[in-house]
């Protein structure tokens, strides 16, 4: 009888489970790096949101392709700030570094949502030989499309367009329609880097937004794009604009999709008093590329003293065949302006659309034998974009350069123009 008792007594005494792995768990694991990896994913169904957020940190710290798919799992889970860190290590493991300045590296949460701050530079896009796995796109255009709040719709878009992912482009499409002018922002950005024609006719509608950055931006890709049907609406801009901005943008959309019919609107902007309208003007009239308006390209060059209209005028007259390279000519003119940290973005896509010339592109050959450092690093990324198979001795020669960052960059466009060849 007192056997019995004493096994009663043990069988009401409740048995209690292993408390959950909190934060301070996951870093212990972590220390194995690599292989920790498994463990770690197996934490994201943890219960503790501080629990996943660490996880999702940890993944981003040790990197490596076997991270990936944790991370999109992650990517899944409800809670935004998780969406958000997800989204951030994805693009992490292409772009290195991206998880100290993306939108998620300053979350404030507010109750169960958060926000972010995101940052007017939005340039970042990795390197064209760079592949993304398809699984990683799909993840991130769902959350584009439906991710849990606007900051994380907004953070999905922009890590769409660093990642090029064409893959993305109809859920980019998509959260245009959410109204919100940061997801709009961002979602016109990354359409404008991928540079999917076929997206061009689907954002025109935008042309007319009342919001002035997003009407810019949209512009801007319009142009880029080749939206020809957004056409009758930017020359209604420019006939009747918002303010000085906006003229300046739709007059440079027109001339990026050069008509005939716009010859005359651009040769009465030849005169305008803002030199970025000047500027616009010119490049069309390049484009156009009608003999009777050499003079007035002429002119320009040799006349006007500002910095816009001059490098417009000199990409005008290198469409225009003028390819001579010695000092003082329009063409010496662009590489110089290479060395420039202030215009060597504009140059650099002067030539490199000039570059898709084959007469241009061979023509950049020979400057690099004596070109300078930052000639040779601007014309590496020229000729890995608009290069074909006559490039590839060139940059060749510039991976072995004796100056190590000539050579990186020479590597990195080689390997550039190979993806594309």
């Amino acid at each position: 009888m007192r056997r019995l008792t004493v096994l009663c007594l043990f069988a009401v005494i409740p048995v209690f489970a292993q408390p959950a792995p909190g934060p301070k768990d996951v870093r212990i694991v972590a220390k194995d790096g690599q292989r920790a990896i498994p463990k770690l994913a197996l934490y994201l169904n943890s219960p503790g949101l501080d629990t996943r957020l660490e996880v999702v940190k940890q993944l981003t710290d040790i990197g490596g392709k076997d991270s990936l798919d944790p991370l999109i799992t992650a990517s899944h889970d409800p809670d935004p700030e998780m969406q958000m860190r997800a989204i951030d290590g994805l693009v992490n493991f292409y772009l290195p570094g991206y998880v100290r300045q993306g939108p998620a590296a300053s979350i404030a949460r507010v109750g169960a949502s958060i926000k972010a701050k995101f940052s007017d530079t939005n340039d970042q896009v990795i390197d064209a030989f760079v592949t993304v796995r398809p699984e990683v796109i799909e993840a991130i255009g769902k959350l584009a499309r439906g991710g849990n709040g606007m900051e994380v719709r907004a953070s999905a878009c922009r890590a769409a367009g660093i990642l090029r992912g064409r893959a993305a482009v109809p859920d980019l499409v998509e959260a245009l329609r959410t109204k919100d002018n940061t997801v709009m922002y961002e979602s016109l950005v990354a359409i404008r880097k991928i540079g999917d024609p076929e997206a061009g006719p689907r954002i025109t509608y935008l042309l007319r937004d009342l919001d002035d950055r997003i009407q810019s931006v949209a512009i801007e890709a319009a142009g880029l794009l080749q939206a020809k049907d957004g056409l009758p609406s930017l020359r209604s801009i420019v006939a009747s604009p918002r303010g000085s901005k906006a003229e300046r943008a739709a007059l440079s959309a027109i001339a990026m999709m050069p008509e005939p019919a716009d010859r005359a609107l651009m040769q009465r902007y030849l005169t305008a008093k803002d030199e970025r309208l000047r500027a616009a003007a010119v490049e069309g009239l390049g484009r156009i590329g009608d003999p009777g308006d050499h003079v007035a390209i002429e002119k320009i060059w040799k006349d006007d003293d500002k910095m816009p209209p001059r490098l417009a005028s000199a990409f005008a007259l290198a469409l225009g065949g003028n390819l001579d390279a010695a000092q003082g000519s329009p063409f010496r003119y662009l590489i110089n302006t290479l060395n420039s940290s202030a215009w060597r973005e504009t140059a650099a896509a002067y030539l490199v659309e000039a570059a898709r010339r084959p007469t241009v592109l061979a023509a950049l050959h020979s400057p690099l034998e004596t070109a300078t450092r930052d000639e040779k690093i601007q014309l590496a990324r020229i000729l890995a974009v608009s290069g074909d198979a006559s490039a590839v001795p060139w940059l060749d020669a510039l991976s072995r350069d004796s100056d190590s960052a000539v050579a990186q960059e020479g590597l990195r466009a080689l390997r550039s123009l190979r993806s594309r060849l």
